[in-house]
């Protein structure tokens, strides 16, 4: 497949990053971002980040939705990702006060002490060495995204404003005060009209950063003049760390000064997109392009908060389930809410190997809208169409592994699941991947599903329908293979003699018998890999309790 292949399919490809890239391409035709000057720069992608709070899943699928926008961009302009083309920025709001202690975070008295002063000069609370709670949440963040492979440059709000680089912009802000106010007033209810500047400027005495009336005294020296808490009179440098903006202000000053050409951002930031848009503008500056996303649900649909920590966290997620699981499950529709909690681990895992095995054999433009796609050039890994393990399958799907090992119960373990594998699959086709799923298969069985296990005891008709499959494993093969014993799973089912209305109930029948959930696997493949005495033996404690 040629490069004009790819960038004729790309530039048509109805898979929403394509569909995102297409307004870049649109403000930039030719794919190249030229300033007034005539000089040339990448185009930046940039995802926000407000480190007062631990980052979840929710944090993390902003990156790598950004990043599959960005590739999609890069295909359709025909650049590879060392051509340095495009950048993404993920940048830290640090400068941000601690308005409330997080629920889920240790030395809540700490926390509560350090109230109102910009986030990375609040003392860590976790106590593991980093200058700043910031910094500590700032180091969890940057952690995941690097084992995921993003490339991406991480920006500190403080770094930006102490550092100086943010002056010229700050300038420009105060230049725009009035008309900044102009834009947000009529937003704002009644009494926070009266204490509402642009502009927050840092106590001297406290550090704190203070919502107070602010006096422009010089825009071009970048001095204000402000009230205290102590009823002070202050007329100090907005400037080098000394103030940060407005959340709305703060991020149309941001696009401005970098220079952002696309950034999205959750509905619940709607109405902030629209005012920081008209900011930017007032600045001189252009609104980024963007998508607005759904939020994340919990399991009782709230929304995801990080000072609750009523989301996944990203840890969670990879102690019961796989890397590519995560990206494959944040994938779709990113403009439809959706549930994000432990429950949707073991089907993410089999869904993502199915579109795998599929990706090798689809054209062109159904691989542009397989998510394996675009989950493998995520981070570079691969040129064109082939993605790294493209036609790739699972010896044996995770669901198969969840009900092997919650039939051992409280004695399974990665060594006897390998075991059961070993002579099922043989040992030499527990490869890596497949390794990493038994140890999380464990872990969920562990966590989630042993708890919640109750066998029933079978009907009359059931136990019936249960003899007669004793009856014929008794006399099948050790070798026969879980084709044949599906079918005779079937057979035994269809009989009239034994009532089942459907198939369907047979399953549930042999599910909350043996396994003792309502869901269950395919029972040929199951009692292949647990064997069939094996098999017959949870027949017999079935019968047992009829």
């Amino acid at each position: 497949m040629s490069m004009t292949d790819l960038i004729e399919a790309a530039r048509v490809s109805k898979a929403w990053p394509f569909q995102e890239a297409q307004r870049l391409l649109k403000r930039y035709p030719d794919g190249v971002k030229t300033a007034k000057d005539g000089s040339t720069s990448p185009v930046l992608f940039e995802t926000g980040y407000g480190p007062s709070g631990l980052p979840h899943i929710g944090t993390f699928q902003e990156v790598l939705r950004t990043t599959l926008v960005r590739r999609a961009f890069e295909a359709m302009i025909g650049a590879k990702p060392e051509d340095g083309k495009t950048r993404l920025v993920a940048f830290s709001d640090d400068m941000d006060g601690l308005r409330k202690v997080p629920d889920n975070v240790p030395n809540q008295a700490l926390l509560e002490a350090n109230l109102h002063l910009p986030l990375s000069r609040v003392p860590d609370p976790f106590e593991k060495g980093h200058e700043s709670f910031a910094a500590h949440n700032n180091a969890m963040l940057r952690a995941f995204l690097d084992r995921f492979g993003f490339q991406y440059e991480f920006i500190a709000a403080s770094d930006m404003y102490n550092s100086g680089r943010f002056d010229d912009a700050l300038r420009q802000v105060l230049r725009k005060n009035q008309a900044i106010l102009d834009i947000m007033l009529p937003t704002l209810r009644e009494e926070r009209r009266k204490t509402y500047s642009p502009v927050l400027p840092v106590s001297p005495q406290t550090g704190r950063v203070l919502q107070v009336p602010v006096e422009v005294v010089d825009a071009e020296a970048g001095t204000i003049r402000f009230t205290d808490e102590d009823g002070t009179v202050i007329e100090q440098s907005a400037l080098g760390g000394m103030s940060k903006l407005q959340w709305k202000v703060d991020w149309a000053m941001r696009w401005y000064a970098l220079g952002v050409d696309y950034e999205m951002y959750g509905k619940d930031l709607t109405d902030s997109g629209v005012q920081s848009g008209r900011i930017v503008k007032a600045l001189g500056g252009r609104k980024p392009e963007g998508l607005i996303y759904e939020m994340f649900l919990d399991e009782k649909g709230e929304k995801i908060s990080k000072s609750k920590g009523n989301g996944l966290s990203i840890e969670e997620w990879l102690q019961y389930g796989s890397e590519e699981s995560l990206g494959f499950y944040i994938f779709p529709n990113p403009k439809s809410a959706k549930q994000l909690h432990v429950g949707v681990i073991p089907r993410a895992v089999d869904d993502y190997w199915q579109f795998r095995e599929r990706l090798a054999e689809q054209e062109l433009d159904k691989q542009l809208g397989n998510p394996v796609w675009h989950l493998a050039r995520a981070n570079g890994g691969f040129e064109g169409s082939e993605a790294p393990g493209a036609g790739d399958s699972l010896p044996v799907t995770y669901g198969l592994l969840l009900n092997l090992a919650s039939v051992l119960g409280a004695e399974a373990s990665e060594e006897s699941l390998r075991d059961y594998l070993a002579s099922y699959i043989g040992a030499d086709r527990i490869g890596p991947e497949l390794d990493v799923l038994i140890g999380t298969a464990v872990a969920y069985t562990r966590d989630y599903i042993v708890p919640t296990l109750s066998k029933r005891a079978p009907a009359a008709n059931e136990a019936e329908a249960l003899k007669a499959l004793d009856a014929y494993l008794a006399t099948a093969d050790a070798e026969t293979t879980a084709e044949d014993l599906q079918t005779e799973v079937y057979e035994i089912g269809k009989r009239e003699e034994y009532g089942f209305e459907s198939l369907r109930d047979w399953f549930k029948a042999l599910y909350q018998t043996l396994l003792g959930s309502d869901q269950g696997p395919r029972m040929g493949s199951f009692i292949a890999l647990y064997g069939i005495e094996n098999s017959r033996k949870l027949i017999a404690e079935a019968l047992a309790r009829a």
